[in-house]
């Protein structure tokens, strides 16, 4: 019944998504792919995961314990922190900073976390600025 419950409540922010990512204004002058279609395919696939939930729920789910739960809500609130980082930062720096911390508590060691969050971070820049050209967050260093 949670499964369900959680596909849910999922399917919903999912159609949310796709409905508030169809109001974004377009200019004039834009790309061929236009500044909705990444977030239509972000709610789009979150929508078909929350589905699979709704039609086949784990007969058995297992809740974490308390500790569990306190991790979760960190690691919410690392995403949240990380949201409010950005324009302060910019992309490159807030993502390593986040990446890294979950790495961590992912049970990576903090030096290979580290790493991770660089790694993360630059791959991540060099995706989605380099090769596809979008305006991400400027920090101090300028990236």
């Amino acid at each position: 019944m949670s499964d369900r419950i959680f596909g849910s409540i999922g399917l919903a922010l999912a159609i949310f998504f796709i409905w508030q990512a169809t109001l974004i204004q377009e200019s004039f002058i834009q790309d061929a792919v236009g500044p909705k279609t990444f977030p239509i395919i972000i709610g789009t696939v979150m929508g078909l995961a929350s589905l699979y939930f709704v039609l086949k729920p784990d007969p058995d789910p297992v809740w974490p314990n308390a500790a569990g739960l306190i991790e979760i809500g960190l690691a919410a609130l690392v995403m949240f922190a990380y949201a409010q980082a950005l324009p302060e930062f910019g992309f490159g720096i807030s993502t390593a900073i986040a990446a890294a911390y979950l790495a961590w508590r992912l049970e990576s060691p903090p030096v290979q976390a580290i790493i991770a969050g660089v790694l993360i971070s630059g791959g991540l820049y060099l995706i989605f600025r380099v090769i596809l050209g979008l305006s991400l967050a400027r920090g101090p260093l300028g990236f």
